[in-house]
Order: C-alpha cells, then sequence, then structure tokens
C-alpha cells in the first residue's frame, strides 16, 4: 500500500472517531471540524487529503507554511490555513498574508501587531486565544486568571474579532480539567470556537465541546 493510499485510510478511521465521538454525547459530526496537522508533510501528501473533502489544515511554523501552501492554493482554492504554532512578531506579515485564521495570540504585543498589519493589508484571518491552560512554564499562552482581561484588551482596544479560544493541555495528565476549563473560559467571553484535542484526546475533547480537534499522527503517521 502507498503512503497516499495509508493517509487516505487513516484519514477516513479518524472522521468515523470523530462522527462517533460526537455521535455519543449527543452532538452532529457536522459540528466537529477536523484540523489536518500538516507539519512536515509534502503538498503531494497534502493535495491527496484536500481533494478527499478535507477542508481545514494546520501548520506550526510560518515559513515552511509559506514554501508549501501558495502553490497548494492556487491549486485548490477552497480550504481554511491555520496557524497553530507560535508566532513571532517579525513574522506577522506573513501570517496575515499566509493564513484564513491564527490561533496562538497569546500576549499583547502579538495582538497589536496583528490589528496593525490588518489594518494595513484589509486581510483579516480569524483569530484564536491561546491560553496556557496548565499554566507549564515551557509552553506559550496567556494563563488562564489573565484571559478574560486579555480577551477585553484585544476587542476593545485593538478592535480584532476574537473567534475562539486554543489549548495544548498539559502531557500525561488527564485532559478532561483543563478542557472544560478552556469551555467555562470561551462561555464566559461568548465566544463559541473550542479548538482542543488533538490524537491521543480528541475524542475526549468533542466530548466537553471542542468545535475544531488539530489531527496529524493519526492522519499522517509519526513524524
Amino acid at each position: 500500500m502507498s503512503e497516499i493510499e495509508t493517509d487516505l485510510d487513516r484519514l477516513a478511521a479518524v472522521q468515523r472517531r470523530i462522527a462517533r465521538a460526537a455521535r455519543e454525547c449527543g452532538r452532529s459530526a457536522e459540528d466537529v471540524r477536523l484540523v489536518c496537522v500538516t507539519k512536515t508533510v509534502p503538498a503531494e501528501r497534502i493535495a491527496t487529503i484536500i481533494a478527499a473533502g478535507c477542508q481545514d489544515f494546520g501548520e506550526n511554523r510560518v515559513q515552511e507554511a509559506a514554501e508549501k501552501w501558495p502553490a497548494l492554493r492556487r491549486a485548490h482554492p477552497e480550504f481554511c490555513l491555520r496557524l497553530i504554532g507560535p508566532l513571532q512578531t517579525n513574522k506577522v506579515r506573513d501570517a496575515v498574508r499566509l493564513f484564513d485564521a491564527i490561533e496562538s495570540v497569546d500576549r499583547p504585543k502579538l495582538a497589536a501587531e496583528l490589528a496593525k498589519e490588518m489594518a494595513r493589508s484589509g486581510k483579516t484571518p480569524r483569530v484564536y486565544v491561546q491560553v496556557n491552560i496548565g499554566e507549564e512554564p515551557q509552553k506559550a499562552g496567556v494563563l488562564p486568571e489573565a484571559a478574560d482581561e486579555f480577551i477585553r484588551y484585544c476587542r476593545e482596544s485593538l478592535e480584532l474579532n476574537i473567534e475562539g479560544l486554543m489549548c495544548i493541555p498539559p502531557a500525561h495528565q488527564l485532559a478532561s480539567p483543563y478542557f472544560a476549563l478552556l469551555a467555562k473560559l470561551a462561555a464566559r467571553n461568548g465566544l463559541k470556537r473550542l479548538s482542543m484535542g488533538m490524537t491521543s484526546d480528541f475524542e475526549l475533547a468533542i466530548q466537553l465541546g471542542a468545535t475544531e480537534v488539530r489531527i496529524g499522527s493519526a492522519i499522517f503517521g509519526v513524524r
């Protein structure tokens, strides 16, 4: 079996698991968007997944996205490309140009640079605030206790349209308390989109309200 055929088989298995997890908690599979994480995946394999009907893709690095996605967009214009990795302020202009959604907004300086570049370019990718839900020093994200104030700053001072929240729970710990906390923060701020859940825990995330699940290795294998 070829690598591409294996990708398609794994994709179908993930889609079935998403549908089953949604059904088991009384939700529709259409309520949950599968974000295929394509870090290090070559363009020809991504093109096959696009042709199979996937519409949402996540990249971790601006530079890698710039190398492979413009050609993919010319061939397949109808998809949503999401930045799910950390964003440096000196990459803001490229990020606004390349991405349809930026899920890793986590500090005032970055938010201000995004607002300025959106005003300059007229391009307005959707914005998610990344929350460091486990308060881990090695991870990016605004701390949970600072999230309300940061969201208010983005909305009121910068006039950014915050669409949702994103998190990565601590590894090797039960994820459900962290997903529940993110959902609580979102509800308190009137946000309906929750980007949470990856290969190891996406079914649990769906039970707790995820609207986007970011899945890489379950589709493309361990990289």
